[in-house]
């Protein structure tokens, strides 16, 4: 989904908005201003809710028990925070996130006005089944992540800087997050650095693990939900179930049984199947777009080049010949 931006000056309305995408918070003034403006831009899914918000003046805000995962990361300045019978922490741009669990009453203590923030909301079953995929076995909830994720160097520096991107490309028009395809693979992308890059007691099981690897009848099931319907927006993670094992698993898996991932299958299949299409298409009623659209192509510059490197000519000379 496309960011909504708003631009207030009245806490009410404020208050009203992040309500409407986050959770039934209240906001507090600490150090009132005679005049300041918020500015807030939030898109995403029920999923994963990305917003970029700065207040322009110093706030404090209290969310209760939210039900979600949630991390804070600051663009600029800094907040206070807290979660339960938690000591305050505080989260510096370029130093450090802070992080909420979805059990225990969430208090941002001190938002100052200079602090530009990046929330990252995260829905429970979101999390937690893409966890339970990577792992190949069910996992005790919530997940307890730490409350400071590092965000100089590591994982943490990596995993913000993929959601600084993901967020400045919700809130640009011509976007791919809103696509069906490229969405779901951000949200699985997210969610899946998350898990890399925080601190919690599976980290360690998740870099050591080695996954089974999936039966060829499995295996042969997937490649047939692939030719059934090659344009749908697959991600390796509903691959993995109709498989019935996890997204490590079913990586594996594919590379002995196939030769190549999952996801380059799928590409080989939707180049081969485009290169018939176009082939027997009529050059005056059909477009190289269409067809590469229907099977499931939403980048045409990256999709003109695999073909080209595939077959050696360019999409719009084979619909031509």
């Amino acid at each position: 989904m496309q960011a909504t931006t708003h631009h207030i000056a009245d806490i009410d309305e404020a208050r009203a908005v992040l309500r409407r995408y986050f959770y039934p918070l209240d906001v507090d003034v600490l150090n009132p201003a005679p005049s300041w403006t918020a500015h807030f831009a939030v898109g995403g899914d029920p999923g994963v809710t990305l917003g970029v918000l700065d207040f322009g003046v110093d706030v404090r805000i209290s969310a209760g028990e939210t039900g979600y995962y949630h991390v804070n990361l600051p663009l600029t300045g800094a907040v206070t925070w807290h979660q339960g019978r938690d000591e305050p922490r505080r989260a510096s741009a370029g130093e450090s996130a802070a992080v909420n669990l979805p059990i225990g009453d969430a208090y941002l203590d001190s938002w100052d006005g200079d602090c530009r923030l990046l929330a990252v909301k995260i829905g429970r079953g979101e999390l937690e089944s893409q966890l339970e995929r990577m792992l190949d076995r069910p996992v005790r909830s919530p997940i307890d992540l730490a409350p400071v994720l590092d965000v100089r160097k590591g994982a943490g520096a990596s995993w913000a800087r993929l959601v600084r991107m993901v967020a400045a490309d919700t809130g640009s028009p011509q976007g791919l997050t809103g696509h069906p395809v490229i969405g779901a693979r951000m949200r699985e992308t997210l969610t899946t650095g998350l898990l890399l890059a925080a601190d919690h007691r599976y980290r360690g099981p998740l870099e050591r693990r080695s996954p089974a690897l999936a039966a060829p009848g499995a295996i042969r099931r997937v490649v047939e939900a692939m030719r059934a319907q090659p344009g749908r927006p697959f991600t390796v993670a509903e691959l993995g179930e109709i498989a019935g094992v996890g997204a490590r698993s079913l990586q594996q898996s594919f590379a002995r049984y196939v030769g190549m991932p999952p996801m380059t299958y799928l590409r080989q299949l939707r180049l081969g199947l485009v290169h018939e299409g176009l082939r027997g298409a009529d050059p005056a009623t059909t477009t190289v777009a269409q067809v590469a659209y229907r099977f499931g192509f939403t980048h045409l510059g990256r999709f003109a080049a695999a073909y080209r490197e595939r077959y050696d000519v360019t999409p719009s000379e084979t619909l031509r010949g």
